[in-house]
């Protein structure tokens, strides 16, 4: 195993620290000075680091879209039906390692501010757009075509609704207890029979 580099630490810090500090004072007003106070460092490290907040949110988002990738690719080693595939979605999404106060805070925030920020409405179409194809892909094999879509956008609009109250949660979050209810609306959607 390779030794991580002080830079990659420093950024991993800086990163952690503006999870936190965005979900503390909130996206549009929190300041580099006050992302370097979290993380114990001067603003002008983030400077260095990073270049600009917007830079530093950037890098923040990508390591959440990397945990939610990695959680996909971990459930999907033990997925071998489309049902089992397109649960491994619902569940990366509710990942442990993904679905915080902190996290889910700032993730709103971000897909709130991203059409003001072209490198970040990028990131937002990416993650959209991959989410809709992992479903479509699933989809195909277990729901008719004319409610394939509706479904999906069901199921996203769900995920959605449970990250936006999550954010605002004055308690920490029970991954397992979201899992098991995007599991419920799932089977709800799929075993629900056409309408005559």
């Amino acid at each position: 195993m390779s030794r991580k580099r002080i830079r990659d630490i420093r950024n991993e810090e800086l990163i952690d620290a503006a999870i936190t500090a965005v979900h503390k004072r909130g996206y549009a007003v929190v300041t580099m000075a006050e992302i370097a106070q979290e993380a114990g460092a001067s603003a002008a490290s983030i400077n260095y680091y990073f270049g600009s907040k917007e830079r530093l949110m950037e890098a923040t988002m990508r390591r959440l879209l990397s945990t939610l990738r990695a959680a996909l690719l971990d459930r999907y080693e033990h997925a071998t039906t489309p049902r089992e595939r397109l649960l491994a979605v619902l569940d990366a999404n509710f990942d442990d390692r993904l679905f915080t106060v902190e996290q889910c805070s700032l993730w709103m925030q971000f897909w709130a501010n991203a059409p003001y920020s072209a490198s970040l409405a990028r990131l937002h179409r990416i993650n959209r757009r991959r989410v809709q194809s992992h479903f479509r892909a699933e989809l195909r094999a277990l729901v008719p075509a004319p409610r394939r879509e509706t479904v999906r956008e069901a199921l996203q609009c769900y995920m959605d609704g449970v990250w936006l109250e999550a954010a605002q949660s004055p308690a920490p979050l029970d991954p397992a207890r979201a899992r098991q209810g995007a599991r419920r609306v799932a089977g709800l959607l799929l075993d629900t029979p056409p309408p005559a």
